[in-house]
Parts: structure tokens; C-alpha cells; sequence
């Protein structure tokens, strides 16, 4: 974990609370912006053709994978933004999402369902913002 501050508002006077995310988070550092990751692998393979959880697992260990380029942790992603081609995937998305983010220190989020991705076989894209201190590399 990073001594960047992170504060997390979950629940700003007139929202309702989110589930699984934050809707304000207040912290200082170095942007570090990630690129849309798909469930691509390292030969640029699709992984979990059809399979919202397989695909979810891969993109996540490639968000995992962005951020310790950067060095970083889901600890200190601030934001993400799923790309989902069908919304009812996002139960099996949050579920996977739980295991490689703090709940408790969620980030903020958007979801938004898009008609395609640019693989049909693609079910999600999940791009990252997150905040290192100013002193990392």
C-alpha cells in the first residue's frame, strides 16, 4: 500500500450510498491513467470467450498488470469505468471485481452498456484512474 491520502465519500448529503463503489475520492499525487483493458492475454488471445466471469478475471489481472508498470496497486485507483455489452453481466463483473478491490475503499465508477467492443467475442472493458505519491516511479 502507498502513503498516498485517499479519502472516501461514500455517501454525500442527498445520494444514496453506492454499492461497491465510492461516489467522491479526494486524494493528491501522480495521475496514473490506464488505457480500456480487454480480455486479451500477453499473445493478445481472447480468454473467457462468452464467460463474463473469465473475462472479468482477465481484465483484471491486465489492470493489475498496467498498474505495477506504474507502480501501483488497486489500492490506489481512484476510478473505474466498465464497458459492458450487456449490463446483466455487471453481477458477475462486481463479483470478481471484489476480489482484487478493497470494498471497504472502493473507488468511484461508472457503468455504461455499448452495443459492441472491437472484438465481438469482447464482453467488457475497464479503464483506471488511480493516484501514486509523488515520490513513486
Amino acid at each position: 500500500m502507498n502513503d498516498t491520502k485517499l479519502t472516501h465519500i461514500t455517501a454525500p448529503d442527498g445520494v444514496a450510498p453506492g454499492m461497491g463503489y465510492t461516489h467522491v475520492v479526494i486524494g493528491s499525487g501522480r495521475l496514473v491513467v490506464l488505457s480500456g483493458q480487454v480480455a486479451l492475454n500477453e499473445q493478445g488471445e481472447v480468454v473467457g470467450a462468452g464467460d463474463p466471469a473469465a473475462q472479468a478475471r482477465q481484465v483484471f489481472d491486465n489492470l493489475r498488470s498496467c498498474l505495477t508498470a506504474a507502480n501501483a496497486t488497486f489500492d490506489d485507483v481512484v476510478k473505474l469505468t466498465y464497458f459492458v455489452t450487456d449490463v446483466g453481466h455487471l453481477s458477475a463483473v462486481r463479483a470478481v471485481r471484489d476480489a482484487y478491490i478493497d470494498t471497504e475503499r472502493a473507488p468511484a465508477s461508472t457503468a455504461v452498456q455499448v452495443a459492441a467492443l472491437f472484438r465481438p467475442e469482447l464482453l467488457l472493458e475497464v479503464d483506471a484512474l488511480a493516484l501514486i505519491p509523488e515520490t513513486a516511479q
